[in-house]
């Protein structure tokens, strides 16, 4: 009792907003979504709880009854989408197609369909990582073409780079030697001094 009488009401609304549980429904809203409009709204809000529930839901009926009205009457919130980081979706593009599992490749295709410059840097990307893997320097030259003709800007800029020191490129893609060893030893001096 103290706490509420010497409290701030705006402090004590805004503490009850924090606490909503509604967060808890986030991860159930596409699945009662669903199953509402596959029902078209004639299934009872208990029946979708329990079913919830039995999904591992945690929360009040009262949260799931709330968002089930404002679904019924069209005010709800769209859920949102499950948007994988850029970090995965890059992870998904520079592994070999045969290493990605089914999930994943689905997921893939839904990122390029939704967006075509990743389409196009996809497509490149994977290009140019079989140019490396396999040392087809001499696929270069035409790799850097095809980017500078119609890749989104990042990859513009990469390819200009290439071509601004294309015969060392060129070599490093084609030779089977490598300065790794030099590179080592020539840090290993300037760690030393």
């Amino acid at each position: 009792m103290r706490r509420f009488r010497d409290t701030n009401l705006d402090v004590l609304l805004a503490s009850a907003r924090e606490r909503r549980p509604n967060g808890v429904l986030e991860l159930f809203k596409a699945y009662l979504n669903a199953r509402l409009a596959e029902a078209q709204g004639q299934v009872s809000g208990t029946r979708l709880f329990l079913e919830i529930q039995a999904r591992g839901y945690r929360g009040s009926h009262q949260v799931v009854r709330k968002h089930l009205a404002a679904l019924r009457v069209g005010t709800a919130e769209p859920v949102r989408a499950d948007i994988p980081s850029p970090r995965k979706v890059t992870s998904w593009i520079m592994r070999p197609r045969e290493t990605l599992s089914e999930s994943q490749e689905d997921r893939l295709l839904q990122v390029r369909l939704a967006c075509t410059d990743i389409t196009r840097a996809c497509d490149l990307a994977r290009a140019f990582a079989a140019l490396v893997r396999h040392q087809r320097g001499y696929l270069l030259l035409e790799w850097i073409r095809q980017a500078e003709q119609d890749a989104p800007k990042p990859m513009k800029g990469f390819a200009g780079f290439l071509r601004q020191d294309l015969d060392a490129v060129t070599a490093g893609l084609t030779l089977p030697w490598s300065s790794g060893v030099v590179e080592g030893q020539v840090n290993r001096v300037k760690t030393l001094k």
